[in-house]
């Protein structure tokens, strides 16, 4: 099909990282931000102003990676013109998707929810992101926070060592993803029935979700072991760790008994080869003595020394990379997308997360506060008097310049 349009009321990254896949497809984002409520506060998607400086106050860093290619309108939907402006840009705009990641208990008293806006549109596909889904109105959603609740902190970090974040949002990420893939299904509804349809992502639930490998062996009587931190080495497949070298480390993955006998047959590792770690199931009883006869010979090997055995021996292994040393990587390097900052400078970004035919790899950089207000509000046919009407009612804001912290 062909790109749509999407009207975002979005802020911090879930939702956010959700509109952004639509904009690797070409599709029309546009962000609406609330007006300021009180004086002296920081105006839009609080996420504007986390991070080192870029381009102005209100684009900083941690901001633009999940918001290039995007356009800006402040809107202040607690005022009646303002919900009607809203209404009119999903009629002119024949706007697809509505998305919000607001609390479920705001949507009424902002004129957001689905059946105010479906009667505007009766095909409008709405998304919306919260904590714990409509039927916990008023839960906040953080990313740390649900890591903590759902297990995950739980079952991260070394056996001896506190509970850990994981070292991305992957929650905010998985709930951006589960928008995505049901905004998809639901046009596809779409296609055939004509109708909309409303979607409500509960980060909480699509967390659970990812629990596949350890929640269903609660009721197969697990040991306590198998669902708590377990450091870098897989719980069932063994060995599967990461080794100290000479000079670093090196993750090995040994998914099965004929990759095992490979690595024993490696001379070096002859000796850690026994009649009991043959299966699977015999590795895993000894699989704390496994691991540390593994890392007393690799902690006297160099990572080239191990790669390169590991290579012939047909052992699935990876270097420890930071994050710039992956940016290196041939089949990343050259699939990364880009966007020029105000000033010139240009800007990689993560790759698509699957290669599209003609999609664009470089974008705009992400806009000001409020940056396209009165534009959109003229291609929707509102006349300069009327804006400045709206302007003067604090109905509308934006591109003011935000002051500078020091």
């Amino acid at each position: 099909m062909k790109p749509g349009v999407i009207l975002s009321m979005e802020q911090a990254l879930s939702l956010t990282s959700a509109t952004l896949r639509f904009v690797h497809l070409g599709w029309r984002v546009i962000k609406l931000e609330a007006t300021p409520q009180s004086e002296g506060a920081l105006p839009g998607d609080p996420n504007r102003y986390i991070g080192s400086l870029v381009a102005d106050e209100g684009r900083r860093s941690y901001f633009i990676g999940p918001n290039v290619g995007k356009e800006s309108i402040a809107l202040n939907l607690k005022s009646r013109e303002g919900r009607d402006v809203l209404h009119r840009l999903i009629r002119e705009l024949n706007v697809d998707v509505f998305c919000c990641n607001t609390l479920p208990s705001r949507y009424t008293e902002l004129g957001i929810d689905y059946d105010s806006l479906r009667a505007v549109k009766s095909d409008l596909i709405w998304a919306a992101i919260s904590a714990m889904g409509p039927d916990y109105p008023d839960a906040a959603g953080y990313d740390p926070a649900i890591q903590a609740q759902v297990g995950y902190m739980e079952v991260t970090g070394m056996l001896d060592g506190p509970p850990t974040l994981a070292g991305i949002p992957l929650v905010d990420l998985k709930a951006g993803d589960e928008v995505y893939a049901n905004v998809w299904k639901a046009l596809a509804e779409r296609a055939t029935s004509g109708q909309g349809s409303r979607i409500d992502v509960s980060m909480m639930q699509a967390a659970a979700a990812w629990l596949i490998t350890l929640l269903p062996l609660i009721d197969f009587d697990c040991e306590p072991w198998e669902i708590t931190r377990a450091g870098n080495e897989h719980r069932k497949f063994v060995p599967t760790n990461a080794y100290p070298t000479t000079d670093g480390a090196v993750l090995f993955a040994i998914g099965s008994d004929a990759g095992w006998r490979r690595f024993t047959e490696i001379p070096k590792f002859n000796a850690v080869a026994t009649p009991q770690r043959v299966t699977n199931v015999g590795r895993v009883a000894d699989r704390v003595a496994i691991h540390a006869d593994i890392a007393a010979i690799t902690k006297q090997l160099s990572t080239a020394e191990m790669i390169s055995d590991l290579k012939r021996a047909k052992i699935p292994h990876a270097p420890i990379n930071t994050v710039p040393q992956a940016m290196q990587i041939e089949a990343i390097a050259k699939r990364l997308t880009t966007t020029t900052t105000p000033d010139g400078r240009r800007v990689r970004l993560p790759p698509m997360a699957v290669d599209q035919a003609g999609a664009p790899q470089d974008f705009s950089f992400p806009p000001r506060y409020g940056e396209h207000s009165e534009k959109i509000l003229r291609e929707v046919g509102y006349d300069l008097g009327a804006i400045a009407k709206l302007r003067g009612a604090h109905v509308i804001a934006g591109p003011d310049a935000v002051v500078a912290r020091s």
